[in-house]
C-alpha cells in the first residue's frame, strides 16, 4: 500500500470554454498523446450537442457529468479469509473520473458514425439520464445496495 497519495497536478483550463472539466475530458478521450486531436474530437461532438439543443454544450457536458456519476459503489475488503464488497460513498474527484471514463466507454461502444457523433450523442443521452452510461451508474448503485449487509466493514 502506498505511503503517501501522489499530489494532484495543475491542469489549465481550455481553449474554447475556459473549463477544467472540458480540459479533462479532452486528456481522457486523448490518444498516443495526440491532443489536438482529442480536442477536436470533443469540440466537434460540443458543437453538434449545441446545434441539436440550443443551450450551451458545456452547461450540457457538466449536467451529463453529474448524472453519470456514482453515489456509491462497491470495494473488495478482506475479513478472516472471506472477501466481502462493501459499499462506500465516491469522493468528488473519483465520482467525475469514473463518470467521464463511463460516457467515454459508452460512446466508443456505440456502432456505426465517427467519433464525435458517438460521443455526442451520448452526452445528450446522459443529460436525459438515458444511455449505456447512466446504466452502468445504476448498475453500480444496485450493487452497493445489494451489499449494504456488509457496510459495517468499512475500509
Amino acid at each position: 500500500m502506498r505511503r503517501t497519495k501522489p499530489e494532484v497536478r495543475e491542469i489549465n483550463p481550455d481553449v474554447r470554454y475556459n473549463s477544467v472539466l472540458v480540459q479533462e475530458f479532452i486528456n481522457r478521450v486523448m490518444r498516443r498523446g495526440k491532443k489536438s486531436l482529442a480536442a477536436r474530437l470533443v469540440y466537434d461532438a460540443f458543437d453538434m450537442v449545441q446545434e441539436k439543443t440550443g443551450r450551451p454544450a458545456v452547461d450540457i457536458f457538466e449536467q451529463a457529468i453529474k448524472n453519470v456519476g456514482p453515489i456509491m459503489e462497491v470495494r473488495p475488503r478482506r475479513v478472516g479469509g472471506a472477501t466481502y464488497q462493501v459499499p462506500l460513498e465516491v469522493p468528488a474527484r473519483r465520482r467525475m473520473t469514473l463518470a467521464m471514463r463511463w460516457i467515454i466507454q459508452a460512446a466508443k461502444a456505440r456502432t456505426g458514425k465517427s467519433f464525435s457523433e458517438k460521443l455526442a450523442a451520448e452526452l445528450l443521452d446522459a443529460n436525459n439520464n438515458q444511455g449505456a452510461a447512466v446504466r452502468k451508474r445504476e448498475e453500480t448503485h444496485k450493487m452497493a445496495e445489494a451489499n449494504r449487509a456488509f457496510s459495517h466493514f468499512r475500509v
